[in-house]
């Protein structure tokens, strides 16, 4: 399978002042005439680093980038004391991105996508249909109640004592409720205390559950205080308000896709999102195409290279 492309460097790059005063990092590599591409991270609060801008042929592609509202190099961050997340919703996401599209000037574009950035990639084709060329989309989500609470409730029966640690944080009178709420409400807790030992817990739940992939190795980046916070208050925020979605809605919308070509790439052991959440979009999407990587989890394991095969053969 095609291997990702070398190390490169962006050629332009600049902070887009948004709406609500959020200021948002961005960057184009590849060739300034090339096809247009967005990559969208996952999360919410995952942030862009230099491995996904592999993803695209240099020569092929005008890939564009960006740090997702409150995370990454965007300002400011949720980290902050007294953050306000109010300003950071689904629907300002998508006009982030439309607002990008428009400072750059670009008609068209392959929207690409991993996990998170999958169902924030989807809400924008459906919503955007004539802005999208194609779409690539691995680690496949669409921020359903069913998606979220088998992330933070129903994976406790494959991992019940660090289920066990992960819900002992939370008041025992509020563990039959909603895990993300809770745990916000602990993330945003005026003693950094609270909120660090919180957003430690939270990022080892999120190490547990895609443990079972081969090759699996703690995630270095939550050893950060200040990203593991980010990355804890942005999901919390997002799953505790079903993603700012309709329960479902993505599902009903796919006639906007209909004339949309995709290629969408999940790892058979990807616990974290199981593979019928990848098969049901593929039926109800007529011009997608399903990779199953038999050795992957939700990442690694050859899911980088299928990334860049699929991107190569949207810039045939």
């Amino acid at each position: 399978m095609t291997k990702r492309y070398p190390p490169v460097e962006p050629f332009n790059s600049g902070m887009l002042e948004v709406s609500d005063g959020h200021r948002i990092y961005w960057e184009e590599v590849g060739n300034c005439e090339g096809i247009p591409a967005i990559y969208l991270h996952g999360g919410p609060g995952g942030g862009c680093g230099p491995g996904s801008r592999r993803y695209f042929d240099p020569s092929a592609y005008r890939a564009v980038l960006f740090d997702q509202r409150g995370c990454g190099r965007s300002l400011p961050l949720v980290s902050e004391f007294n953050a306000n997340l109010s300003s950071n919703t689904t629907d300002h996401l998508i006009a982030d991105i439309e607002a990008l599209r428009e400072y750059l000037n670009i008609d068209k574009w392959v929207v690409v996508g991993g996990s998170w950035g999958v169902t924030l990639g989807l809400v924008y084709a459906q919503r955007y249909p004539n802005r999208v060329i194609a779409m690539v989309l691995g680690s496949i989500t669409t921020g359903t109640r069913r998606e979220i609470d088998w992330i933070t409730r129903d994976m406790g029966r494959i991992f019940p004592r660090e289920w066990e640690r992960f819900c002992s944080l939370v008041p025992e009178t509020e563990r039959e409720g909603d895990l993300c709420a809770a745990y916000a409400r602990l993330l945003a807790d005026s003693d950094p205390e609270v909120s660090q030992r919180a957003a430690l817990e939270w990022c080892r739940w999120e190490d547990t559950h895609v443990s079972l992939m081969p090759g699996w190795e703690p995630s270095p980046r939550y050893r950060d205080p200040q990203v593991s916070l980010i990355f804890s208050r942005l999901v919390t925020h997002y799953w505790s308000r079903g993603c700012f979605l309709t329960d479902g809605e993505l599902m009903a919308g796919m006639h906007y896709l209909a004339d949309i070509p995709a290629i969408l790439i999940h790892g058979r052991w990807d616990i974290s999102g199981p593979l019928d959440v990848a098969l049901n979009l593929h039926r109800a999407w007529s011009k997608s195409e399903l990779w199953i990587l038999e050795e992957a989890g939700h990442g690694g394991m050859g899911f980088s290279e299928a990334m860049t095969a699929a991107l190569d053969k949207f810039c045939g």
